[in-house]
């Protein structure tokens, strides 16, 4: 009787489809923009923790941000993705750049966001980059200024593409069309997504 107790399994066994249930398949893009060591020393010596800065987006216009804190950098990251995923906004985008030009501030960071020609790129740097190809921005010019901490720069940059304005909402409101608006080479594709 005593051998068929410590036989039998402890707790919920792990199995390949409990475990398919639990991780649905991503088809979000995720991105690791920073990873920040703290220690807090104790009388045994020093107890370090970690901070994960991580960008979540669909690359159709949809992107968000989430920090994550933990002792162990895998743990960080899964509570930061959790986070960003909670936390994603939608952003108004014109085909593959933006609409119009915008600066957008956090903190003491600063992020100035302008539209470019199709076939450009991604013209920008760390955190910036991240956040906007995660959000299916192919073609821009962007310039970071003040402050570089990798948080308050990618704040500030879903920030500025939040307060980006949908094309046709703004011409209707303007009184015009949506191409009056658009710079001269999103004319001549058509009108804008």
């Amino acid at each position: 009787m005593a051998d068929e107790k410590e036989k039998r399994p402890r707790g919920r066994r792990s199995t390949p489809d409990r475990e398919r249930e639990r991780e649905p398949e991503s088809t979000f893009d995720e991105r690791v923009v920073d990873i920040g060591r703290t220690a807090k020393v104790v009388k045994g010596g020093r107890h370090f923790g970690f901070r994960a800065v991580v960008v979540v987006g669909d690359n159709k216009g949809t992107v968000g941000v989430g920090v994550g804190k933990a002792r162990e950098v895998p743990d960080a990251v899964r509570k930061g993705t959790e986070k960003a995923r909670k936390a994603m906004k939608a952003v108004a985008l014109s085909g593959n750049t933006i609409p119009h030009p915008v600066t957008a501030k956090f903190g003491a960071s600063q992020v100035m966001l302008k539209p470019a020609t199709p076939g450009t790129g991604v013209i920008a740097g760390g955190g910036v980059r991240a956040v906007l190809e995660c959000a299916g921005v192919n073609d821009v010019l962007t310039k970071s200024l003040g402050s570089s901490n990798k948080l308050n720069v990618v704040r500030a940059t879903l920030l500025a593409l939040s307060a980006m304005k949908n094309v046709e909402a703004e011409a209707k409101k303007r009184g015009k069309t949506a191409d009056e608006l658009l710079p001269p080479w999103r004319k001549s594709n058509g009108s804008a997504n």
